[in-house]
Protein backbone atom coordinates (compact mmCIF):
# COMPACT_ATOMS: atom_id res chain seq x y z
CA UNK A 1 0.00 0.00 0.00
CA UNK A 2 3.04 2.43 0.36
CA UNK A 3 3.63 2.06 -3.48
CA UNK A 4 0.67 5.00 -3.85
CA UNK A 5 2.87 7.30 -1.29
CA UNK A 6 6.47 6.43 -2.99
CA UNK A 7 9.18 4.64 -2.65
CA UNK A 8 10.07 6.54 0.39
CA UNK A 9 14.03 6.11 1.20
CA UNK A 10 15.39 3.80 4.07
CA UNK A 11 16.86 6.98 5.97
CA UNK A 12 12.72 7.87 6.70
CA UNK A 13 12.74 3.77 8.54
CA UNK A 14 13.21 3.19 12.18
CA UNK A 15 16.40 1.58 13.54
CA UNK A 16 13.80 -1.84 14.13
CA UNK A 17 11.98 -1.69 10.53
CA UNK A 18 15.64 -1.26 8.77
CA UNK A 19 16.76 -4.16 10.84
CA UNK A 20 13.12 -6.04 9.95
CA UNK A 21 13.38 -5.26 6.56
CA UNK A 22 17.38 -6.72 6.03
CA UNK A 23 15.92 -9.80 8.02
CA UNK A 24 13.23 -10.59 5.83
CA UNK A 25 13.99 -9.11 2.10
CA UNK A 26 17.41 -8.14 1.96
CA UNK A 27 17.01 -4.53 1.49
CA UNK A 28 14.36 -2.19 1.06
CA UNK A 29 14.82 -1.88 -2.56
CA UNK A 30 13.72 -5.68 -2.78
CA UNK A 31 10.93 -5.62 -0.32
CA UNK A 32 9.51 -2.92 -2.49
CA UNK A 33 9.88 -4.78 -5.55
CA UNK A 34 8.00 -7.30 -4.17
CA UNK A 35 5.07 -5.40 -2.78
CA UNK A 36 4.48 -4.01 -6.23
CA UNK A 37 4.49 -7.25 -7.51
CA UNK A 38 2.13 -8.25 -5.16
CA UNK A 39 0.23 -4.85 -5.74
CA UNK A 40 -0.14 -5.59 -9.78
CA UNK A 41 -1.26 -9.17 -8.87
CA UNK A 42 -4.36 -7.78 -7.50
CA UNK A 43 -5.35 -7.01 -11.24
CA UNK A 44 -5.19 -10.75 -12.67
CA UNK A 45 -8.89 -12.33 -11.82
CA UNK A 46 -7.51 -15.64 -12.10
CA UNK A 47 -5.67 -15.06 -8.99
CA UNK A 48 -9.26 -13.04 -7.21
CA UNK A 49 -10.88 -16.21 -8.25
CA UNK A 50 -8.89 -18.35 -6.52
CA UNK A 51 -8.25 -16.63 -3.55
CA UNK A 52 -11.79 -16.02 -2.89
CA UNK A 53 -12.76 -19.73 -3.68
CA UNK A 54 -10.42 -20.23 -0.81
CA UNK A 55 -12.09 -17.88 1.43
CA UNK A 56 -15.44 -19.75 0.45
CA UNK A 57 -14.36 -23.05 1.58
CA UNK A 58 -13.21 -22.20 4.60
CA UNK A 59 -15.99 -20.31 5.67
CA UNK A 60 -14.62 -16.75 5.30
CA UNK A 61 -17.41 -14.94 4.09
CA UNK A 62 -20.26 -15.60 0.46
CA UNK A 63 -19.08 -16.23 -2.92
CA UNK A 64 -22.55 -16.04 -4.78
CA UNK A 65 -23.51 -17.51 -8.16
CA UNK A 66 -21.97 -14.53 -9.64
CA UNK A 67 -19.03 -15.20 -8.46
CA UNK A 68 -19.10 -12.20 -6.11
CA UNK A 69 -17.70 -12.41 -3.12
CA UNK A 70 -19.02 -10.90 0.15
CA UNK A 71 -17.63 -10.25 3.54
CA UNK A 72 -17.55 -8.76 6.38
CA UNK A 73 -15.10 -5.93 7.28
CA UNK A 74 -14.12 -7.80 10.64
CA UNK A 75 -12.76 -10.74 8.52
CA UNK A 76 -10.47 -8.68 6.15
CA UNK A 77 -7.21 -8.87 7.95
CA UNK A 78 -7.91 -12.90 8.08
CA UNK A 79 -8.15 -13.12 3.83
CA UNK A 80 -4.89 -14.01 1.79
CA UNK A 81 -2.87 -11.04 0.94
CA UNK A 82 -4.04 -10.25 -2.67
CA UNK A 83 -7.62 -9.74 -1.40
CA UNK A 84 -6.60 -7.71 1.55
CA UNK A 85 -4.41 -5.25 -1.38
CA UNK A 86 -7.74 -5.44 -3.77
CA UNK A 87 -9.96 -4.06 -0.57
CA UNK A 88 -6.92 -1.84 0.10
CA UNK A 89 -6.62 -0.16 -3.01
CA UNK A 90 -10.37 0.70 -2.96
CA UNK A 91 -9.72 2.49 0.88
CA UNK A 92 -6.95 4.67 -1.19
CA UNK A 93 -10.34 5.84 -2.87
CA UNK A 94 -12.88 5.27 0.08
CA UNK A 95 -11.01 5.89 3.21
CA UNK A 96 -11.49 3.85 6.22
CA UNK A 97 -12.62 0.16 4.94
CA UNK A 98 -13.93 -0.92 8.56
CA UNK A 99 -16.73 1.71 8.32
CA UNK A 100 -18.76 -0.55 6.11
CA UNK A 101 -20.15 -3.92 7.83
CA UNK A 102 -20.08 -5.99 4.16
CA UNK A 103 -17.68 -5.96 1.49
CA UNK A 104 -18.44 -7.14 -1.65
CA UNK A 105 -15.49 -7.98 -4.26
CA UNK A 106 -16.93 -8.47 -7.69
CA UNK A 107 -14.06 -11.00 -9.06
CA UNK A 108 -14.86 -10.66 -12.80
CA UNK A 109 -15.03 -6.64 -13.47
CA UNK A 110 -12.13 -4.85 -11.04
CA UNK A 111 -14.93 -3.57 -8.76
CA UNK A 112 -15.68 -3.11 -5.36
CA UNK A 113 -18.95 -2.63 -3.08
CA UNK A 114 -18.98 -1.12 0.69
CA UNK A 115 -22.55 -1.58 2.10
CA UNK A 116 -23.68 0.03 5.82
CA UNK A 117 -27.04 -1.14 7.71
CA UNK A 118 -29.00 -0.28 10.95
CA UNK A 119 -27.83 -2.74 13.27
CA UNK A 120 -25.86 -5.01 11.19
CA UNK A 121 -24.83 -6.74 14.67
CA UNK A 122 -27.94 -7.01 16.83
CA UNK A 123 -30.75 -7.82 14.17
CA UNK A 124 -31.81 -10.68 12.49
CA UNK A 125 -32.62 -8.72 9.01
CA UNK A 126 -30.63 -5.38 9.15
CA UNK A 127 -31.75 -2.85 6.62
CA UNK A 128 -29.53 -1.74 4.28
CA UNK A 129 -28.40 2.26 5.23
CA UNK A 130 -25.65 2.83 2.41
CA UNK A 131 -24.56 1.61 -0.78
CA UNK A 132 -21.26 2.62 -2.17
CA UNK A 133 -20.01 1.16 -6.22
CA UNK A 134 -15.61 1.62 -6.43
CA UNK A 135 -14.74 0.93 -10.00
CA UNK A 136 -10.80 0.70 -9.49
CA UNK A 137 -10.37 0.04 -13.28
CA UNK A 138 -11.20 4.25 -13.96
CA UNK A 139 -11.15 5.02 -10.14
CA UNK A 140 -14.79 6.24 -10.05
CA UNK A 141 -17.19 6.01 -7.03
CA UNK A 142 -21.25 5.70 -6.51
CA UNK A 143 -22.69 6.52 -3.60
CA UNK A 144 -26.73 5.05 -3.18
CA UNK A 145 -28.51 6.26 0.50
CA UNK A 146 -31.44 3.87 1.22
CA UNK A 147 -34.88 5.20 2.90
CA UNK A 148 -35.46 8.11 1.41
CA UNK A 149 -33.84 8.07 -2.53
CA UNK A 150 -33.64 4.61 -2.73
CA UNK A 151 -36.18 1.86 -0.01
CA UNK A 152 -34.07 0.07 2.31
CA UNK A 153 -33.97 -3.75 1.75
CA UNK A 154 -33.85 -6.54 4.21
CA UNK A 155 -30.09 -8.39 4.16
CA UNK A 156 -30.99 -12.10 4.10
CA UNK A 157 -29.39 -14.87 5.37
CA UNK A 158 -26.55 -12.76 7.09
CA UNK A 159 -24.99 -15.88 9.13
CA UNK A 160 -23.41 -16.41 5.10
CA UNK A 161 -21.56 -13.31 5.46
CA UNK A 162 -19.88 -13.50 8.79
CA UNK A 163 -18.09 -16.15 10.76
CA UNK A 164 -18.42 -18.62 13.66
CA UNK A 165 -16.73 -16.09 15.79
CA UNK A 166 -18.89 -13.66 15.26
CA UNK A 167 -21.88 -11.92 18.08
CA UNK A 168 -24.91 -14.03 17.35
CA UNK A 169 -23.99 -16.32 15.04
CA UNK A 170 -25.32 -19.66 16.48
CA UNK A 171 -28.62 -17.52 16.75
CA UNK A 172 -28.45 -15.86 13.23
CA UNK A 173 -27.68 -19.12 11.67
CA UNK A 174 -31.17 -21.14 13.33
CA UNK A 175 -32.95 -17.84 12.39
CA UNK A 176 -31.92 -18.29 8.81
CA UNK A 177 -32.67 -21.85 8.70
CA UNK A 178 -35.84 -21.28 10.07
CA UNK A 179 -37.33 -18.53 7.55
CA UNK A 180 -35.90 -20.97 4.89
CA UNK A 181 -37.34 -24.16 6.39
CA UNK A 182 -41.14 -21.90 6.89
CA UNK A 183 -41.11 -22.06 2.98
CA UNK A 184 -42.87 -18.45 2.80
CA UNK A 185 -40.45 -16.63 0.53
CA UNK A 186 -39.12 -16.42 -2.39
CA UNK A 187 -35.56 -15.51 -2.03
CA UNK A 188 -34.78 -15.53 -5.88
CA UNK A 189 -32.51 -12.28 -7.08
CA UNK A 190 -32.31 -10.47 -4.25
CA UNK A 191 -35.33 -11.72 -2.57
CA UNK A 192 -38.29 -10.24 -1.30
CA UNK A 193 -38.75 -6.54 -0.70
CA UNK A 194 -39.36 -5.55 2.84
CA UNK A 195 -43.09 -4.57 2.36
CA UNK A 196 -43.33 -8.19 0.82
CA UNK A 197 -41.88 -10.16 3.79
CA UNK A 198 -43.69 -8.15 6.08
CA UNK A 199 -46.99 -9.18 4.54
CA UNK A 200 -45.79 -12.89 3.83
CA UNK A 201 -45.22 -12.96 7.37
CA UNK A 202 -48.11 -11.02 8.73
CA UNK A 203 -50.71 -13.32 6.70
CA UNK A 204 -48.73 -16.58 8.24
CA UNK A 205 -49.56 -15.42 12.03
CA UNK A 206 -45.76 -14.93 12.86
CA UNK A 207 -43.33 -12.43 13.95
CA UNK A 208 -39.85 -11.59 14.13
CA UNK A 209 -38.86 -11.33 18.05
CA UNK A 210 -34.93 -11.13 18.56
CA UNK A 211 -33.46 -13.83 16.58
CA UNK A 212 -36.49 -16.23 16.35
CA UNK A 213 -39.45 -16.15 13.82
CA UNK A 214 -42.22 -16.36 16.49
CA UNK A 215 -46.23 -16.99 16.33
CA UNK A 216 -48.34 -13.47 16.43
CA UNK A 217 -49.61 -12.51 19.56
CA UNK A 218 -51.82 -9.59 17.81
CA UNK A 219 -55.67 -10.00 17.02
CA UNK A 220 -56.39 -9.83 13.52
CA UNK A 221 -59.41 -7.89 11.47
CA UNK A 222 -61.75 -10.35 11.39
CA UNK A 223 -61.84 -9.92 7.11
CA UNK A 224 -58.42 -10.67 7.06
CA UNK A 225 -56.97 -13.20 5.16
CA UNK A 226 -57.16 -16.72 6.95
CA UNK A 227 -55.49 -19.07 4.03
CA UNK A 228 -55.37 -18.48 0.96
CA UNK A 229 -59.80 -18.71 0.52
CA UNK A 230 -61.32 -17.82 3.49
CA UNK A 231 -61.23 -14.59 6.22
CA UNK A 232 -61.45 -15.82 9.51
CA UNK A 233 -64.54 -14.50 9.96
CA UNK A 234 -65.72 -17.16 7.36
CA UNK A 235 -64.72 -19.80 9.98
CA UNK A 236 -66.31 -17.94 12.94
CA UNK A 237 -69.84 -17.69 11.20
CA UNK A 238 -70.57 -20.96 9.72
CA UNK A 239 -72.69 -22.34 12.12
CA UNK A 240 -76.37 -22.35 12.35
CA UNK A 241 -76.36 -21.77 15.69
CA UNK A 242 -74.52 -18.55 15.42
CA UNK A 243 -76.19 -17.58 12.68
CA UNK A 244 -79.86 -17.64 14.34
CA UNK A 245 -78.39 -16.12 17.50
CA UNK A 246 -76.49 -13.58 16.47
CA UNK A 247 -73.87 -14.14 19.30
CA UNK A 248 -70.70 -11.95 19.15
CA UNK A 249 -68.87 -15.65 18.91
CA UNK A 250 -65.10 -13.94 18.47
CA UNK A 251 -61.88 -15.39 19.35
CA UNK A 252 -60.04 -13.56 22.35
CA UNK A 253 -56.51 -15.38 22.14
CA UNK A 254 -54.14 -14.93 19.39
CA UNK A 255 -53.26 -18.28 19.70
CA UNK A 256 -56.76 -19.47 18.57
CA UNK A 257 -56.29 -16.68 15.20
CA UNK A 258 -52.86 -18.88 14.60
CA UNK A 259 -54.12 -22.14 14.90
CA UNK A 260 -56.88 -21.39 12.33
CA UNK A 261 -54.64 -19.99 9.63
CA UNK A 262 -52.74 -23.10 10.33
CA UNK A 263 -56.08 -25.17 9.80
CA UNK A 264 -56.91 -23.02 6.92
CA UNK A 265 -53.15 -22.89 4.69
CA UNK A 266 -52.21 -27.04 5.70
CA UNK A 267 -55.67 -28.88 5.36
CA UNK A 268 -58.40 -26.71 3.97
CA UNK A 269 -56.59 -24.64 1.24
CA UNK A 270 -55.12 -28.11 -0.10
CA UNK A 271 -58.44 -29.52 -0.47
CA UNK A 272 -59.90 -26.42 -2.11
CA UNK A 273 -57.18 -26.88 -4.69
CA UNK A 274 -58.12 -30.51 -5.13
CA UNK A 275 -61.72 -30.81 -5.00
CA UNK A 276 -63.14 -27.55 -5.32
CA UNK A 277 -65.80 -24.95 -3.74
CA UNK A 278 -66.04 -25.80 0.21
CA UNK A 279 -68.85 -25.10 2.13
CA UNK A 280 -67.78 -24.54 6.10
CA UNK A 281 -70.78 -25.58 8.26
CA UNK A 282 -68.85 -25.01 11.59
CA UNK A 283 -66.41 -23.24 13.02
CA UNK A 284 -65.24 -21.85 16.01
CA UNK A 285 -66.84 -21.99 19.08
CA UNK A 286 -66.94 -19.81 21.78
CA UNK A 287 -68.49 -20.80 25.13
CA UNK A 288 -71.49 -18.55 24.92
CA UNK A 289 -71.59 -20.07 21.67
CA UNK A 290 -71.05 -23.50 23.23
CA UNK A 291 -74.14 -23.12 25.99
CA UNK A 292 -76.31 -22.15 23.01
CA UNK A 293 -75.71 -25.72 21.42
CA UNK A 294 -75.10 -27.85 24.93
CA UNK A 295 -75.77 -31.66 24.30
CA UNK A 296 -74.72 -31.45 20.09
CA UNK A 297 -71.23 -31.31 21.07
CA UNK A 298 -67.95 -31.83 23.56
CA UNK A 299 -66.05 -28.75 24.03
CA UNK A 300 -63.15 -30.37 26.30
CA UNK A 301 -62.28 -32.67 23.31
CA UNK A 302 -63.46 -31.71 19.94
CA UNK A 303 -61.12 -28.17 19.42
CA UNK A 304 -63.78 -25.85 18.02
CA UNK A 305 -62.80 -23.41 20.96
CA UNK A 306 -59.06 -23.51 19.65
CA UNK A 307 -57.05 -21.89 22.63
CA UNK A 308 -59.89 -20.14 24.16
CA UNK A 309 -60.37 -20.09 28.51
CA UNK A 310 -62.95 -20.81 30.40
CA UNK A 311 -63.98 -18.57 33.09
CA UNK A 312 -61.51 -20.26 35.59
CA UNK A 313 -58.74 -19.08 32.86
CA UNK A 314 -58.35 -22.52 31.93
CA UNK A 315 -57.98 -24.06 28.01
CA UNK A 316 -61.54 -24.88 27.39
CA UNK A 317 -60.01 -27.88 25.22
CA UNK A 318 -57.15 -29.25 26.17
CA UNK A 319 -55.91 -30.76 22.67
CA UNK A 320 -55.45 -27.22 21.27
CA UNK A 321 -55.90 -26.88 18.09
CA UNK A 322 -58.47 -25.83 15.71
CA UNK A 323 -61.44 -27.72 14.05
CA UNK A 324 -63.60 -27.19 11.02
CA UNK A 325 -66.16 -28.95 10.15
CA UNK A 326 -67.20 -28.86 5.98
CA UNK A 327 -69.11 -30.76 2.91
CA UNK A 328 -68.42 -30.52 -0.84
CA UNK A 329 -70.98 -30.76 -2.74
CA UNK A 330 -71.37 -33.68 -5.69
CA UNK A 331 -67.94 -35.41 -4.11
CA UNK A 332 -68.01 -38.47 -1.73
CA UNK A 333 -66.66 -37.12 1.92
CA UNK A 334 -65.19 -40.69 2.28
CA UNK A 335 -62.87 -39.52 -0.76
CA UNK A 336 -62.16 -36.12 0.47
CA UNK A 337 -61.31 -37.50 3.85
CA UNK A 338 -59.17 -39.96 2.31
CA UNK A 339 -57.57 -37.56 0.22
CA UNK A 340 -56.86 -35.57 3.51
CA UNK A 341 -55.43 -38.54 5.09
CA UNK A 342 -53.09 -39.06 2.57
CA UNK A 343 -51.81 -35.31 1.71
CA UNK A 344 -52.21 -33.18 5.01
CA UNK A 345 -51.13 -33.02 8.09
CA UNK A 346 -53.89 -33.01 10.58
CA UNK A 347 -54.24 -34.09 14.39
CA UNK A 348 -58.08 -35.53 14.39
CA UNK A 349 -60.75 -36.43 11.57
CA UNK A 350 -63.97 -37.48 12.17
CA UNK A 351 -65.68 -39.37 9.48
CA UNK A 352 -69.83 -39.17 9.85
CA UNK A 353 -70.80 -40.84 6.33
CA UNK A 354 -70.46 -40.43 2.91
CA UNK A 355 -72.86 -37.48 2.76
CA UNK A 356 -72.00 -35.97 5.33
CA UNK A 357 -70.02 -32.65 7.02
CA UNK A 358 -66.56 -34.06 7.85
CA UNK A 359 -64.79 -32.59 11.19
CA UNK A 360 -60.92 -32.24 10.27
CA UNK A 361 -58.61 -30.69 12.82
CA UNK A 362 -54.81 -29.30 14.02
CA UNK A 363 -52.68 -29.16 17.44
CA UNK A 364 -49.77 -29.06 18.42
CA UNK A 365 -49.14 -32.83 17.22
CA UNK A 366 -50.99 -33.10 14.61
CA UNK A 367 -51.42 -36.88 15.31
CA UNK A 368 -53.36 -38.21 12.53
CA UNK A 369 -55.85 -39.87 14.36
CA UNK A 370 -59.28 -41.10 12.52
CA UNK A 371 -62.36 -41.44 14.30
CA UNK A 372 -65.39 -43.05 12.50
CA UNK A 373 -68.61 -41.83 14.18
CA UNK A 374 -71.63 -44.05 12.07
CA UNK A 375 -74.91 -45.12 13.69
CA UNK A 376 -75.50 -48.73 15.05
CA UNK A 377 -78.40 -50.85 15.40
CA UNK A 378 -80.33 -47.90 17.47
CA UNK A 379 -79.59 -45.33 15.36
CA UNK A 380 -76.99 -43.63 17.71
CA UNK A 381 -73.65 -42.58 16.67
CA UNK A 382 -70.85 -45.19 17.42
CA UNK A 383 -67.21 -43.76 17.95
CA UNK A 384 -64.62 -46.30 16.60
CA UNK A 385 -60.79 -45.73 16.22
CA UNK A 386 -59.52 -46.72 13.13
CA UNK A 387 -55.77 -47.03 11.38
CA UNK A 388 -54.93 -44.72 8.51
CA UNK A 389 -53.97 -48.03 6.23
CA UNK A 390 -57.27 -49.14 7.04
CA UNK A 391 -59.38 -46.12 6.80
CA UNK A 392 -57.56 -45.07 3.43
CA UNK A 393 -58.19 -49.00 1.46
CA UNK A 394 -61.66 -49.21 2.88
CA UNK A 395 -65.08 -49.43 1.44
Amino acid sequence: MQQFEGRGSSKLLSEHLRRDVKAFFGSLKSAQTLGRDLLFSAGDTDKISLAVNLCASESLGFLDEDEAFHVHGSLVSSLPNVLRIYIGCAAQLYGDIEEADLIKVHTLTGKLTLTKYDDFEGSPLPKMLERVKIRLRDQRMQLFNYGEQYASPYLYFKSRYIHSDFNHYTEQKAFDDSIVKNGLFDFEGYGPSVGEFDAALKGARMKVEGFKLMPSDELPELEEACGEYFTFKDFIVCGETQEKTGLANVPKQPQTYNAMSQLAKNVIDPVMDYFGGIDLTYGFCSRLLAKEISGKIDPSRDQHAGYELNTKKNVICKRLGAAVDFSIADESMLEVAQWIVQNTPFDRLYFYGDDKPLHVSIGPENKGEIVSMLPGPSGRLIPKVIKQTDFISGP
